[in-house]
């Protein structure tokens, strides 16, 4: 099978087309046809490792100290198609639409990926039927991170959300989840991005570069920061007593500072790893085809041209999703 290989640790260029072996299921999996994967942010942090050190060092220690070894193929969410199944196998059916996370051995940028129907490393499930291949490949990351971290926030009706670093695909995502659980909602972006949040649900939105949210004098019942960019303290004097901020991304002095307490008017800091279940994965499906959100696409590439998507990734410009369409 075709599949983009991850050649060393560097730019764009490391990203290889070639052949290699096609997966064979084991008795308890399935073997899906990717028809559509994606390219985050968070792939091309993965691609160079510049990744903060109590994340990069680990990862490199696993991965392959001088280039990858053990994970050779990127990818961390997919839509396609049941091509074969297991033996064992009695939830899903050849034919059958899918899309799911890997998991931790990533693999999606590839024509084909091998996945146990059991929930374990990684979610598997049946698509929504109002959504196309591309449509769905961005909602088992992005939606899912945002869903994750959003329900940890528990936010109630009529809440005032802030989300920082909206227009990528996790915050586009934030902002339609949050407007459905009936928050007012005020999405933080450049300016290019800022007439898609809108046309996304965001009551307000603010353009960074030219006003600092934490300097206004509002404040927040969530602050949800996607990027982990927003100021520490201020954000959280930008709350409300028994606000709670939520860091998607955190820095390693953020981690320290929330060890050392969050603030006085039982404010929280909420910040760790991302679950996902397929329970939450049919959940956003049920909100998919209510019509309560859907995926903002900027850009599709085929799969050969994944060195140059990784590069537009990397200018920061990307609204909503970028996919690779497979095939």
């Amino acid at each position: 099978m075709k599949a983009i290989v991850w050649t060393n640790y560097g730019p764009p260029d490391v990203l290889q087309l070639q052949e290699v072996e096609t997966p064979v299921p084991k008795d308890n999996e399935i073997r899906v046809r990717i028809h559509a994967t994606t390219v985050t942010a968070g792939d091309c942090e993965m691609r160079t490792l510049k990744l903060p050190l109590f994340l990069g060092l680990p990862m490199r220690i696993y991965a392959g100290i001088r280039r990858p070894v053990r994970i050779t193929i990127l990818g961390q969410e997919f839509a396609g198609e049941v091509e074969s199944v297991g033996r064992q196998v009695t939830q899903f059916s050849v034919g059958d639409r899918v899309f799911g996370a890997p998991g931790f051995g990533l693999g999606c940028y590839a024509e084909y990926i091998c996945r146990p129907e059991s929930e374990g490393d990684g979610v598997l499930a049946n698509m929504p039927a109002n959504m196309s291949y591309e449509q769905a490949a961005a909602v088992p990351f992005g939606a899912m991170e945002a869903q994750h971290f959003l329900q940890r926030a528990n936010i109630r009706e009529r809440e005032r959300v802030l989300i920082n670093g909206a227009g990528g695909s996790i915050g586009t995502f934030g902002v339609q989840l949050a407007k459905a659980y009936g928050a007012e909602v005020t999405a933080v972006d450049s300016a290019a991005k800022l007439e898609m949040l809108r046309s996304i649900g965001a009551d307000r939105v603010i353009d960074y570069t030219q006003e600092d949210f934490t300097r206004s004098g509002e404040s927040y019942d969530v602050i949800f920061d996607v990027i982990g960019k927003s100021p520490y303290a201020d954000s959280l004097r930008s709350l409300k007593p028994k606000g709670r901020y939520v860091l998607a991304n955190p820095k390693l002095s953020h981690l320290f500072r929330k060890l050392l307490g969050s603030n006085s008017d039982n404010k929280k800091v909420i910040s760790g790893s991302a679950v996902r279940t397929v329970r939450d994965l049919e959940f956003l499906s049920q909100l998919i085809e209510g019509g309560k959100i859907k995926t903002v696409i900027d850009r599709t590439y085929p799969l050969e041209q994944a060195a140059e998507a990784h590069r537009y990734v990397e200018t920061g410009l990307k609204q909503g999703n970028l996919i690779l369409t497979v095939g």
